[in-house]
């Protein structure tokens, strides 16, 4: 039985539907209404006396569980863990819930139409009518018969290729885990780093951001994609190095890019923002209504559907 629940999630405190959800489910919870909480002090001012919280992006170190000696449940409201010391969660014993790709198909979604927009260009060719101007036919690409490399084929990797499924791509999936059964069933090619490299023509990204992620996309790597690639992230940002991708759209090496996240949120990099070859977006992959909703209650139950921690599981996704 939940005593005293805290809420630290701006996003889901402020949203009217998830709000509902929340209160209908627990009444007396503590809502947090002001900005993103990026402090630990504050935090943990809030959540005092708190035996059970949903946490989104805020700061869940060993210092905080230490200060909250009450706090024995947390549930994981959105997707993504890098906030969360899950080594620290498990000395404390602190049980967890959370709910894998309850964002997967409006992440999915999104990062099907960065594919269709870079290839045909629309972004560089509304900027110039927008401006003023009255650009010329330009051909672009087809998605249709395309070679897509998705790299990181878990719970999004999974939706993009069966939303790809009507475009007859050749598609290569790279991870870390060996989903065979699906790779079969879905007629998807399994390579190396190497190989998605070489011949992905629409590389997609969805790595979670943990220490072997950081920098992957660095600026040896980038000089490796196809003169024709087309880059998409819509996993997370210090993935790849934002400096040397401006520099590779910028002289053309790179046709185009799709960015959802940044290594910094709000995104400050005005050079890459502003390059008419880079589509991006304010971190909006999981901002659909109906996955709102979802994610909601998928907080709601990770209450009372939770477990104590194994850190290689939330580390390794």
């Amino acid at each position: 039985m939940i005593r005293q629940l805290g809420v630290s999630s701006n996003t889901l405190c402020t949203h009217p539907v998830m709000r509902r959800i929340l209160l209908e489910a627990y009444p007396q919870a503590r809502l947090w209404d002001g900005p993103r909480i990026k402090d630990e002090d504050i935090l943990i001012d809030h959540l005092k006396g708190c035996d059970a919280a949903i946490i989104g992006f805020e700061p869940v170190t060993d210092r905080v569980l230490t200060a909250l000696p009450e706090l024995k449940i947390i549930s994981k409201f959105g997707a993504g863990c890098e906030t969360f010391d899950f080594d620290a969660m498990q000395r404390h014993g602190t049980r967890f819930g959370y709910t894998f790709g309850v964002n997967k198909l409006s992440v999915a979604e999104l990062t099907l139409s960065f594919m269709i927009n870079a290839l045909r260009w629309i972004t560089p060719l509304n900027q110039s009518m927008r401006a003023g101007e009255r650009p010329g036919n330009r051909n672009g690409r087809l998605l249709t018969g395309r070679v897509v490399g998705i790299h990181g084929c878990g719970n999004i990797g999974k939706e993009v290729v069966r939303l790809l499924k009507p475009f007859n791509c050749t598609i290569l999936a790279c991870d870390v885990k060996d989903y065979a059964d699906f790779y079969r069933a879905n007629d998807v090619k399994p390579v190396s780093f190497d190989e998605l490299l070489d011949r992905a023509e629409v590389l997609t990204l969805h790595l979670p951001k943990i220490r072997t992620t950081r920098g992957l996309y660095s600026r040896e790597v980038l000089e490796r994609l196809r003169p024709d690639c087309v880059l998409i992230n819509t996993c997370r940002g210090e993935i790849v190095d934002e400096d040397a991708l401006a520099d590779r759209l910028e002289s053309g090496a790179l046709p185009a890019a799709c960015f959802d996240v940044f290594g910094i949120e709000p995104a400050e990099c005005d050079r890459l923002l502003t390059l008419p070859n880079f589509l991006a977006t304010p971190h909006i992959g999981a901002s659909a209504e109906e996955i709102r909703v979802a994610m909601a209650q998928a907080a709601v139950r990770g209450l009372t559907e939770n477990e104590p921690v194994e850190p290689a599981k939330y580390y390794e996704n």
